[in-house]
Order: C-alpha cells, then structure tokens, then sequence
C-alpha cells in the first residue's frame, strides 16, 4: 500500500478542489500475514528504543504479547499499558482512559503502539498528540475506518467530540491477527464502509445546498473504497485472507481519504451523528457499548430509507412552499439551482432493503431493536442528533427546515 499512499500524495498536489491537503505523514503500511514480525525493524530503522504499546486485556491475547515478545527478542524495551475497562466491562475513549495512558506513558517512551481497534486507537491518537510522540497504528480486528485518520471521537463529560490529532507513522495489519476477529467485528468493519453510502450523499448535499467545502479526490478514494468492499462481501464473509485484506485495505484507504482533507466529512454524515447520539445515551445509563460499525451500519438502513421519502420523494413541495421559502431563502435558491444533482446524489443511495440484505449475509445487525436501542432512542436521536456536528446534512435539513416527524415506531 505504499504504491497507494505516493500516488495520492502526488493526485492532492494537482487535486482541483482547492482546499489545503493535508500530507500523509504514514511512511509505511504492510497489510500481510506476517506483519508482526516487521514493527521491531521499522523501530530500529527510526531509532526508537522505548515503545509504549496501548492495548486492553483483549487485543494483548489477539498481537499485544506477541508483538512485545517480537520486540524484546530484538532487545526493544519496550512497556506496555493495559487500559482498565469500565464496570460493563467496556474500554471507553473517555476522560478516565486518556488520565491512564498519559500518565503511564510519562516521559521516557519515544513511540506508542496502538494496538487493538477503533477505541484503542482514538485513545492512543490523542496521548500521542498530547505527549508530542508518534504513534505506530497494529489494528487486531478490521472493524473501523479510523486507523489512519486524524480525527479522535472521545467522550468527554458524556459528550461525544471529536479531536483533530495526528496519524500514525506506520501502519502494520497482520492478515494472521485481522481474520480472527469475531465474527460481528468484520461486520461492523463493513458496517462502516457501507456508512460511506449516507456520508457521502451528505457532503455533496452540503456542498450544493450550503456551499461547504469538497474534495473531489477524497470523495473519490471513499467512493472506490466502498465500491470495492461491496463487490467483494462474499470474499469478506467468507473471511479469508482475500477478503480481510480487502477489507482492511478499505478502512485504512477511507482514513486517509479523511487524512487529506482534514475532516471526516467524506466518511461520516447523518449515520454517525446518530451513532454518537446512542452511544452518549448507553453511556449516560450505564449500559454496555455497542460496535461502532454495528451502530452505523444499522444507522445507514434507517437514514437511507428516511432519505428517499422524507426528503427526495417531496422536494418539488419543499422547494414549492411560501412558508420555507420566507425563512430559508438562500439554502432554497442553492438547491432549486442544483436540484437534479441534489435529487441524483439521493437516487444514488442504495435501496435500504438491499443493504440491509448484505449486512445480513455477514450476520450483522440491520435493527435498532437488534442493538438493544429502543424507538423512543430512535425518535429522539432523529429529532436532535444533527446537533451533535456542525454540518448541514440532510437530516439536518429535514429538522430545522422542514421540522420533520419521524414515525419509526410504526415502521418496526
């Protein structure tokens, strides 16, 4: 993947969108059986002596152990820091995790190792910016798309946030460790690619109707990404050493897609907002976490259905309506001058029933219900979530504009 990472630092520097990229500061991504076993080189070769590896009680028995073993062998001396989870048994990106890894890190470590999943890395992306040390990036399960971003969504006195930080150096994924993983987590690996469907038709809506910025090249990577993971699920279901590498090609391809342009936007619309908004609320009421992927693959099914008849099925009456017109006039002259490409753009997104069916063909959940969220949930989080980031998505639209009601109880 080193091939892929030049050729879209050279594609940003001729990229037309005129957006400020960002580098890519991943000087090398080894995604193979095997890739365990060249961390200890890659540290020699940097000169780093005293890693800090990140991990929990779980991902230290999927490649932490074996990874420190590795390391030691190579006289390494290298530490590690086993996060405590919480009383659900969770390990949680919150104010009590971050306090645990700086202070056990302290001021002798030189790099840090995260080695787990999305919430390991959210955690060791933040210490690493926060302590001024770089992180290397061993995902032990291919369930999120997070692994080469610079975005770090915490939870910060019961809020979700996400922080700008930094990316890893390095990116190792051993094919080994990745196609062990639970069964659910490869489904919420793909749960997260097919939330791109959502998220990208909420960027180039936000593009058109609310003149936000857009990367043509970012969107682009997300889109083939997707494309990819989908034409292949059954390699992925089947979850061989073809399909994982696809698979986890994919996340780490949607990261730095997000890289490049600075934001999650390519990779993180309506889906997530109401992700967080359930996550918070488990929170809040002290009841176990759910996968990430399996919130927004579950949220994906809900927006793309709400999308095509809240909002596509009755635009020609939105744009029609004295009353919206009055109070939104110049959101409503950017779409009525880009309706066909807002109303393709929403064409565009897959019938719900055929998402749900490929999320079923990995045993991933497709429901709220299968989650253990509730319809009241639902109901609040459609109503309230887009105020959780500041972007105008379309479910943003079908509340402040439209004040849109959501009837999902008599849906279930």
């Amino acid at each position: 993947m080193d091939t892929f990472i030049a050729e879209i630092h050279d594609l940003s520097k001729t990229c037309s969108c005129q957006n400020e990229h960002n580098e890519i500061p991943i000087e090398s991504i080894v995604a193979e059986s095997g890739a365990l076993n060249k961390v200890a080189p890659f540290l020699t070769k940097k000169s780093f002596k005293y890693p800090k590896i990140v991990a929990d009680a779980n991902t230290m028995k999927a490649a932490g152990d074996k990874l420190a073993e590795l390391l030691k062998a190579d006289g390494i001396k290298v530490t590690s820091c086993h996060i405590t989870p919480d009383e659900n048994g969770d390990v949680v990106a919150d104010e009590k995790a971050l306090v645990q890894v700086l202070l056990e890190t302290g001021k002798t470590s030189d790099v840090m190792i995260a080695v787990g999943s999305g919430t390991i890395h959210d955690i060791t992306r933040f210490c690493s910016a926060t302590l001024n040390i770089p992180f290397i990036s061993v995902p032990t399960a291919p369930s999120v798309d997070g692994f080469t971003s610079l975005g770090a969504p915490l939870i910060v006195r019961g809020e979700k946030k996400t922080f700008q930080m930094t990316s890893p150096i390095a990116v190792f994924a051993d094919i080994d460790v990745l196609k062990n993983a639970p069964k659910e987590m490869i489904a919420a690996g793909v749960g997260d690619v097919i939330a791109k469907y959502t998220s990208l038709a909420d960027w180039k809506f936000e593009r058109y109707a609310a003149n936000a910025p857009y990367c043509e090249l970012s969107a682009e990577i997300t889109q083939l990404t997707l494309d990819e993971c989908v034409n292949n699920i059954e390699k992925i279901a089947a979850a061989d050493e073809e399909g994982i590498i696809i698979l986890i090609e994919s996340l780490i391809k949607s990261g730095i897609a997000m890289l490049v342009f600075g934001q999650s936007h390519p990779a993180s619309g309506g889906e997530h907002h109401l992700s967080h908004y359930w996550e918070m609320d488990l929170l809040k009421n002290n009841r176990p976490q759910v996968l990430h992927g399996a919130k927004v693959g579950v949220t994906t099914i809900l927006l793309s259905s709400i999308y095509k008849t809240k909002f596509l099925a009755d635009l020609e009456n939105i744009l029609n309506n004295p009353a919206i017109q009055e109070n939104h006039e110049q959101l409503l002259v950017n779409i009525r001058e880009n309706k066909e490409k807002i109303k393709q753009i929403i064409q565009e997104i897959p019938d719900p029933a055929d998402t749900r069916k490929l999320m079923e063909s990995l045993g991933g959940p497709v429901t709220p219900e299968e989650l253990g969220i509730t319809d009241a949930l639902v109901q609040e989080s459609l109503k309230h979530a887009h105020n959780l980031r500041d972007r105008y998505t379309v479910l943003k639209f079908l509340n402040e504009v439209l004040q849109t009601e959501y009837d999902y109880a008599a849906k279930a």
